[in-house]
């Protein structure tokens, strides 16, 4: 079909509709004489006599008359398929693909999926829990959430968390034949719970920060990972000091399973950040996604989208402590 032919035939119909070039050049926002020359165009390009029309009077053709009657519920489908885009624009509704690390989907997602399925109940969401930064664009997702260093440079971010504190914890089974450690030095006196990454094959050392200083240490023991929950989860059962976001470990801190150790010297990371590409028209489904998040935040905060802004940059390296916390 010629670039042109849809507005061509959207002429014919109008004209054919109500079979006065006047009234449907009325409807259509145009003169009678680009009409006319729009209807003379689409005959010339057919080779085909459309209309009979005269200085009072205008009707179809037989061909005409046949052209119609295959056009009209074909330009109707192609109306109620804008309409129901103009509709999903301002209503939220269909797929919503998210992208996060485990840590995130457990930090972001999950505290409010539910009250979001249930207010936007033809929103179906797939959560792709990974281990690192992926290619959001190349793998088919509307937004991603992690750690500052995970959006592309020509990403939108948002925040979506506050400032996330680090925590170094034990068992109280591992620290009853061991000392506590007083600072980030003696850990190498300790079996700690290491984290591979996916990337590569390097265990990174653990960064930590006091009076204004980082200070990074590399740790020893006999269990590697590459997963903060699992990290969590076997500091619980008693086989070394592990180095986790603080919110992943506060229920066991609080029922006594884990005992938290170097707090004075446990960083803050910058937070989580949902990214999505380009700056416009924003998914009505990813929208609403956003606002619930800020809504669950901040209560008293507006329901609206907020400025969307790149992150900024951090005083603490962030990105080390983001590897430590979970697998790249």
């Amino acid at each position: 079909m010629h670039r042109g032919d849809l507005a061509y035939l959207t002429a014919f119909v109008a004209v054919a509709d109500n079979l006065n070039f006047r009234a449907a050049s009325e409807q259509l926002g145009v003169t009678p004489s680009a009409l006319s020359y729009t209807i003379r165009h689409l005959e010339q390009r057919l080779g085909v006599r459309l209309l009979q029309r005269s200085t009072r009077s205008v009707s179809l053709t037989d061909a005409g008359s046949r052209l119609l009657s295959r056009l009209r519920p074909a330009l109707e489908e192609i109306g109620g398929a804008l309409e129901d885009l103009n509709d999903e624009r301002d209503r939220p509704t269909g797929h919503l693909r998210i992208y996060a690390t485990s840590m995130a989907a457990e930090a972001v997602i999950t505290p409010v999926w539910a009250r979001y399925l249930m207010t936007y109940p033809e929103v179906q969401l797939e959560l792709r829990v990974g281990e690192g930064p992926i290619d959001i664009v190349a793998n088919g997702f509307d937004a991603g959430i992690g750690t500052q260093d995970h959006p592309a440079a020509d990403m939108v971010a948002v925040r979506v968390t506050g400032p996330m504190k680090m925590a170094v914890v034990g068992a109280p089974s591992y620290f009853a034949c061991r000392p506590l450690p007083r600072t980030p030095d003696d850990l190498v006196q300790h079996s700690c719970i290491r984290y591979r990454q996916a990337a590569d094959r390097s265990i990174d050392r653990w960064e930590f920060a006091c009076d204004d200083k980082s200070h990074r240490v590399s740790v020893h023991g006999p269990v590697v990972v590459n997963g903060a929950e699992v990290a969590v989860r076997a500091a619980a059962d008693g086989l070394g000091i592990a180095y986790a976001v603080e919110s992943l470990v506060e229920p066991l801190l609080r029922c006594g399973q884990l005992i938290r150790v170097l707090e004075k010297w446990s960083p803050s990371i910058a937070g989580l950040f949902l990214y999505y590409p380009g700056h416009r028209q924003v998914p009505a489904a990813l929208r609403a996604l956003i606002d619930t998040i800020r809504a669950y935040r901040n209560p008293e905060g507006a329901s609206q989208l907020p400025s969307l802004t790149r992150p900024p940059a951090s005083n603490v390296s962030e990105h080390a402590i983001a590897r430590a916390m979970q697998p790249q």
